[in-house]
């Protein structure tokens, strides 16, 4: 049976945290407010960006203005101070020679494709799912069951390996396998009921000896 291993970016496959923090920084100057604590945005990291907005405090009438602005910046550097993870790369090479490999993000999807591009493993990914491509993202189900849509997976031999409880969560609700590494933004992967890897490579490696 063919095997379908879908991909988080943040925390899963890259380390885009000085592009964000930099981009949360501009952008809640530009709006003369205070920025917040680097540490209550980084546990936020892997939400949408409207949802991470809420959590800071921001106005709902207001968030819109906030995300125009972290975005404007962000596009501008995240290929510069965004790397690959630690095996990231080994693993996508490695998922990509037993799997169909996709991605399912919370980021924007035309700026995550440009990444991988730039980061030289876009050609490895069969799908890419971000934000603006579902109505509901992460933990509903709605971007993992669009992404085995579209590849025409079955979900007996999906997973999802992702950092945070947003992919456990989604990977639930879609009815597949989630696997989670600790190389990301949840400081409390261990209290799920799931298998956890040091990092992304472990995960592939795992999922190509046990299933």
């Amino acid at each position: 049976m063919n095997k379908t291993i879908l991909f988080d970016l943040d925390g899963t496959l890259i380390d885009s945290t000085p592009a964000i923090l930099e981009g949360f920084d501009i952008c809640f100057n530009e709006n003369y407010t205070p920025v917040p604590n680097e540490d209550k945005i980084l546990s936020l990291i892997g939400y949408p960006l409207d949802i991470m907005f809420i959590e800071l405090g921001i106005e709902e009438k207001k968030i819109e203005k906030f995300i125009l602005s972290y975005k404007k910046h962000y596009r501008k550097i995240s290929n510069q101070m965004t790397t690959l993870l630690p095996n990231a790369k080994e693993a996508i090479e490695l998922a990509s020679s037993f799997a169909t490999i996709g991605v399912v993000t919370t980021k924007t999807g035309r700026y995550s494709d440009e990444l991988l591009i730039h980061l030289g493993v876009r050609e490895h990914f069969k799908v890419l799912i971000g934000r603006e491509d579902v109505i509901n993202p992460k933990p509903n189900a709605e971007p993992i069951l669009k992404a085995l849509t579209h590849l025409k997976a079955n979900k007996k031999s999906s997973f999802m390996i992702g950092d945070t409880n947003l992919d456990v969560e989604s990977s639930f609700n879609a009815g597949i396998k989630p696997i989670g590494v600790l190389t990301g933004y949840d400081k409390n992967m261990d209290k799920h009921n799931i298998i956890l890897k040091e990092d992304s490579l472990g995960a592939v490696k795992y999922i190509k000896e046990i299933f």
